[in-house]
Formats: structure tokens, C-alpha cells, sequence
């Protein structure tokens, strides 16, 4: 039972973290906002920060380069997260101020459960078919989690 309890409970805490880093890094990017004048600014910023903390866990967990090689024959859509990221980032730097966290974490929340169904539904991006039911219709991650 403990065992199952972990096998949830630790990714769970895991999505926790990672929705509450959401909220911290959009506060603390519409601030910088502020400072810098500029939400394309911020976001770059943003960026960076990102990217050292990236290349530093890339050293610290010896990650090899070895398999750049196998870029190449990669789709070009693969190629586009760091876009939508972006567009993540610069929206949530202006609507911040403008609508407070709770209301635009509530609606980005909406945007990705309607956006996994639809995923889930057409097997977008390579992911395994999942059709939409009453079950996943209803949300929430328990209930969507079977």
C-alpha cells in the first residue's frame, strides 16, 4: 500500500511544485517587467536564467552531447517548444497586473485541460489515442489519472 501511495502521491507532489514554480516565476517576471519596461525584456531574461540553470544541471549530471547527431533527422515542429514557452512566458508577464494570478492560472489551467483532451483524443504529437469520455470530461487530475 505505501508503495502505491508513492507511486502517486510523489509525481502529484512533483505537479505541485512544478504548478507552484508557474505562479513564482510569472510574479516574479511581471516585477522584472516593471523594472526593465518591457515584457520582451523580462522574458529574455527569463530565458537566459533558464538556460544557465539548464547547462549548469547539464554539467553537474554529466549529460553527454554525444547524440547530436540525431538531431538532424528530427520534424521541425520539434523544434517549436522553446516558442510556446515564449508565449507562455510574455502572456503571462502582461496579463499578470492586469487580472492576478488567480484568475490567469485558472484560465491557463482551463487552456491546458482542454488542450490535453484534445491531444489525448487525436493522439497529438505522437502520444497514445485516448478518447474523451464522461470520465475526463468531469476532470481533475484524479479522475483523469486511471
Amino acid at each position: 500500500m505505501r508503495t502505491t501511495a508513492w507511486t502517486f502521491l510523489g509525481p502529484a507532489l512533483l505537479a505541485l511544485g512544478a504548478g507552484a514554480s508557474f505562479v513564482t516565476q510569472s510574479a516574479l517576471n511581471a516585477q522584472l517587467r516593471t523594472v526593465l519596461h518591457s515584457p520582451v525584456r523580462a522574458s529574455f531574461v527569463s530565458y537566459l536564467g533558464g538556460t544557465i540553470t539548464m547547462v549548469v544541471l547539464a554539467l553537474v549530471m554529466r549529460e553527454s552531447w554525444a547524440y547530436a547527431r540525431d538531431f538532424a533527422p528530427s520534424s521541425w515542429w520539434l523544434w517549436t517548444g522553446g516558442f510556446f514557452g515564449a508565449i507562455y512566458v510574455i502572456i503571462s508577464i502582461i496579463l499578470l497586473p492586469r487580472i492576478g494570478a488567480a484568475t490567469l492560472f485558472a484560465a491557463i489551467v482551463s487552456g491546458q485541460m482542454f488542450a490535453s483532451l484534445a491531444f489525448d483524443q487525436f493522439g497529438w504529437f505522437g502520444l497514445a489515442p485516448r478518447p474523451i469520455d464522461l470520465t475526463r470530461l468531469v476532470g481533475g487530475v484524479v479522475l483523469i489519472r486511471r
